[in-house]
């Protein structure tokens, strides 16, 4: 495939095995469980990236299933703030170099603390963003966990 983002890039540098899957997407439409079901998976098998300020930390990223709820007191005190909040979606792409439905937890302009659903690396596929709208990227949650260095923690409601 002639379709290389940074996050392809990354599993490519650390020989991590991937498939991609393009869809078509509607700006109105790029809620997790949508694009679940236009790539052919469950929910639970799509990972949404979700950035945030700590108050303590400033920015930090959150990777959980899409069919969870982000959890902002667990989030907060596994990754050693007080408060967290999420970014204004306006700030989405300065910060990371993606825009808004295509958020990867790989391949951002800078390095944040990641942390990701402890589920992950149950998870096989795992879904995530590619790094553009109508991109996914379907790889064991075991190398995600591994390629992201992500933190696992228990950050969404069950």
């Amino acid at each position: 495939m002639s379709i290389k983002t940074n996050a392809c890039r990354i599993l490519d540098t650390l020989h991590i095995t991937y498939t991609l899957h393009e869809y078509v997407w509607d700006e109105n439409q790029l809620d997790a469980t949508t694009v679940a079901t236009k790539v052919g998976l469950l929910p639970s098998q799509l990972y949404k990236t979700l950035i945030l300020r700590g108050d303590k930390s400033g920015i930090i990223a959150a990777c959980i299933p899409g069919d969870k709820e982000l959890n902002l007191k667990s989030l907060a005190s596994v990754s050693g703030n007080k408060k967290v909040e999420m970014v204004a979606v306006k700030e989405i792409q300065s910060l990371t170099g993606y825009i808004r439905g295509g958020v990867s937890p790989l391949g951002m302009k800078k390095k944040y603390p990641l942390y990701l659903h402890s589920s992950v690396k149950s998870m096989d596929p795992v879904s995530i963003s590619g790094g553009r709208r109508g991109l996914q990227i379907f790889l064991h949650g075991e190398d995600l966990a591994a390629a992201s260095e992500g933190y696992l923690a228990d950050i969404a409601y069950e």
